[in-house]
């Protein structure tokens, strides 16, 4: 019927408007979003039906009231599973499983508990207009009590969640256990005679939880009132089984339930629906981090199969098509967006982002070309695709059977349905978990989809925000001349080390031979009259992506995504490198990983010479993804701008390679007038241990880390030495941490930072730092994101 038809779009369309508001202020997720639109959408199909089979001819005014109380409700269904998601310690949880950074901490009970509060006052409105209209039915009085029950349920799983009180949900839970007792005892399902006091009773429980929830009395006055609620409620139903069972029929029919298929059915559709269901049930808890993927990950209830298989078997049989279709398609992306977590989480240790992340697919395919061949890097994408595809029609294959299989079967879906629910609900109130940060009440794919449009949004929202950064620029207006006059006349390079991070110098199993490396160096230079300060960076990456740190570095902006990159590079910004450009200094990069032209060096870095691996004269051996050792490197740096006499002061900034992943096979260090073209080192990758002799053994790639980063500060070390002389001034700094497969998980983004020099002064610019004495940084050295050293860098060598 067409009012019918109006009053479920206009319900539909305020529900999605109330869920924008809760998620605008209370941050609601995913799994809120899907548990109040499934309940509301289910509820709406089985009035439906009720509807159809009762011949009415109008929907009624006063069931558009009680619709609206049902809407209300499904608000209420959101905010409860939104509230069960929130970890007992605090963690926020849509991280599909527990990631998403956008919840607050505490849980939206004023919000929960005024609706609610809402719902119970048109309690009474839906009954007057019936009786004004005179449209009372017996649908309609149904509809009524099932709305009221189901916010009971509801109400009475959010109180035994917030105030540890388990036996609250044997409120929430009578009516439902009197309906399931129906199906072994068919004569409690007998008409009754109407009894006021039972309609008192049930508006008390509602009134009671409803207050309760509002978190504002004392707790013995809430222990008082539940059990006073609970009492009555106990009263109410042993009375009206007690006059059932008094008056029984004498024979009761048995209940013959649904017709079941011949015995002798085809055992192969039923093995077929049975692995649609777990295909299904296991892409819906699959979890975004790649360690987590264990037996016990998957000892979950998924939410978002429940509301599947119940609508399945409530909506029309000509929805079943588009149901399957849009959750299957659904469901295929949600699971892509696990494959990328996996490898975000293991490399950059975070989720994958869909607004700023594509960008990284290109750089990543272009790595496994680097470390092992064109050959690896075509099969590597046309298997990611070949992956992706075959994902999608499995998944809406596999969700067309089972939504078929339950729309076959409706009453044995809807029982298995109400029992699962009811599991789930236990395990969400007392926070099962089998594995940390996942929960056996199950939202997680629809709190990933959550993120993710939190995500794309942030993303976009932060456009507008960093536009304002760019343009405030403490420096954009000092004088050129000023700006470093404490270094004139220096040669200053800020030597990058690759996945040089703080796990190198702290609790791992290569911090003993990368602090004796530090250690030995810091005494060599003290003999030649060097000394050095250290401390710590926060970096605005991590395992990868290392153009974000340097950016950071040299912008003085946190430049964390790719989104932020490619927008400052668009504008015109000081970084240290115009800095020293426009002081007077010659200005070179040297970056041995490029193997194209660059041209934002010189357009936004506006560096005077560009070096890549093409014009550093190497005809040496690659070294896995390293086209050069670093002892080349600065050896060519040396031969080509810093030997020449009659020259300006160089400013380099050199990025080092030996230690980037695979971080095998390592060169080894030679006299450095044997250096040459490279060719010295032509035999040294075949002795080395090889990339595939290394991954995916944690220890290895552990060991190959650390020896990488000996050899890499060795060689910045061993430069000074050979090189170095008053005017040399050395920045030497890790770029991010390294994959988690070296740092272990929540390793953080700390990398360490030295300056080193011969020059007391230039150390004595920066005495008001705090750092520490020596390249070594200890455990309390002091901690500034990289974003602010350019500031403090202009500065502390300042002119006056």
């Amino acid at each position: 019927m067409r009012a019918f038809r109006l009053a479920v779009v206009v319900s539909c369309l305020a529900l999605v408007a109330l869920l924008g508001v809760l998620t605008e202020t209370v941050g609601l997720s995913g799994g809120g979003w899907l548990a109040g639109l499934g309940c509301l959408v289910i509820a709406q199909a089985l009035l439906g039906r009720g509807l159809a089979e009762s011949g009415a001819a109008s929907f009624g005014a006063a069931n558009a009231v009680t619709l609206t109380r049902l809407t209300l409700v499904a608000a209420v269904v959101a905010l409860t599973v939104f509230e069960l998601g929130l970890a007992p310690q605090g963690e926020t949880p849509l991280d599909g499983h527990h990631i998403n950074d956008f919840l607050p901490g505490a849980a939206p009970v004023h919000a929960l508990a005024l609706l609610a509060a809402v719902a119970l006052v048109l309690d009474g409105v839906d009954g007057y207009v019936a009786r004004r209209t005179h449209g009372e039915t017996a649908l309609g009085a149904r509809f009524d009590m099932e709305v009221d029950a189901f916010l009971i349920l509801v109400l009475s799983i959010h109180v035994a969640h917030a105030t540890d009180r388990w036996w609250v949900l044997a409120i929430g839970a009578a009516r439902y256990l009197f309906l399931a007792a129906v199906e072994v005892w068919p004569w409690l399902g007998e008409p009754s005679p109407p009894r006021p006091w039972a309609k008192w009773v049930a508006a008390i429980q509602g009134i009671v939880l409803t207050v309760v929830a509002w978190a504002v009395l004392a707790a013995w006055l809430e222990t008082l009132l539940l059990a006073g609620a609970a009492v009555l409620l106990a009263e109410s139903f042993g009375r009206q089984v007690l006059w059932l069972a008094r008056h029984r029929p004498a024979t009761t029919a048995p209940a013959t339930g649904e017709v079941r298929a011949p015995a002798a059915r085809a055992v192969g559709p039923a093995l077929l629906t049975a692995l649609a269901c777990l295909v299904v049930w296991a892409a819906l808890v699959a979890p975004v981090r790649l360690g987590e993927l264990t037996p016990r990950a998957f000892l979950s209830i998924p939410l978002e199969g429940l509301l599947l298989i119940a609508l399945a078997a409530v909506l029309p049989a000509r929805w079943l098509p588009v149901l399957a279709r849009g959750f299957g398609v659904v469901l295929g992306l949600l699971v892509i967006v696990k494959l990328l977590d996996w490898g975000f989480f293991e490399v950059l240790d975070r989720p994958f982002d869909p607004v700023n992340d594509w960008g990284y697919l290109g750089p990543g395919v272009g790595v496994v070309e680097d470390s092992a061949g064109r050959l690896a890097a075509v099969g590597v994408v046309v298997g990611a695709v070949v992956l992706a595809v075959g994902l999608m029609v499995v998944l809406v294959l596999a969700v067309r059977r089972l939504a078929g299989s339950a729309a076959r079967h409706r009453a044995g879906a809807l029982r298995s349905v109400l029992v699962l629910g009811m599991a789930w609900g236990l395990c969400a109130v007392f926070s099962v978990s089998f594995v940390a940060r996942i929960q056996v009440a199950s939202t997680s794919s629809a709190d990933l989809a959550g993120a993710q449009v939190q995500l794309v949004r942030a993303g976009l929202e932060d456009r507008d925000r960093f536009a304002k950064q760019i343009e405030h620029d403490a420096f954009s207006d000092a004088p050129s001349d000023t700006l470093l006059r404490g270094l004139q006349g220096k040669d200053v390079l800020f030597v990058v080390v690759e996945s040089y991070g703080r796990v190198a110098l702290e609790g791992s199993s290569v911090a003993p031979g990368v602090s004796a490396v530090l250690d030995g160096a810091t005494a060599r230079l003290r003999t030649g009259g060097f000394a050095a300060r250290s401390g710590f960076l926060t970096s605005s990456t991590y395992g990868a992506a290392s153009w974000l740190a340097h950016a950071s570095l040299q912008s003085g902006l946190w430049v964390d995504s790719q989104q932020r990159y490619n927008q400052l590079l668009g504008r015109d910004r000081l970084t240290l490198t115009s800095a020293f450009t426009d002081a007077g200094w010659r200005s070179v990069q040297v970056v041995p990983a490029n193997t194209q032209d660059w041209p934002e060096g010189q357009r936004f870095y506006h560096f005077d010479q560009l070096y890549d691996s093409r014009s550093l004269g190497y005809e040496g051996p690659r070294f896995s993804y390293a086209t050069m050792p670093d002892q080349y490197t600065l050896s060519a740096l040396q031969r080509l701008e810093l030997a020449p006499v009659h020259r300006r002061p160089v400013m380099a900034e050199v990025d080092l390679v030996s230690s980037h992943s695979p971080f095998t096979p390592v060169p080894r260090l030679v006299p450095w007038a044997d250096v040459g073209d490279g060719a010295i080192f032509d035999p040294m990758p075949a002795q080395g241990l090889a990339a595939g002799e290394v991954w995916p053994d944690q220890q290895k790639v552990r060991a190959a880390y650390g020896a990488s980063v000996e050899y890499a500060l060795s060689a910045v070390a061993g430069f000074v030495e050979q090189y170095g002389d008053d005017n040399l001034v050395v920045v030497m700094l890790g770029d991010h941490q390294p994959h988690t497969i070296v740092s272990g998980d929540d390793a953080g983004r700390d990398v360490p930072i030295s300056i080193i020099a011969h020059d007391p002064a230039v150390l004595a610019a920066v005495r008001g730092w705090g750092w520490d004495r020596g390249l070594r940084p200890t455990p309390q050295a002091p901690v500034w994101t990289m974003s602010d050293f350019r500031d403090r860098f202009l500065e502390a060598f300042a002119g006056p």
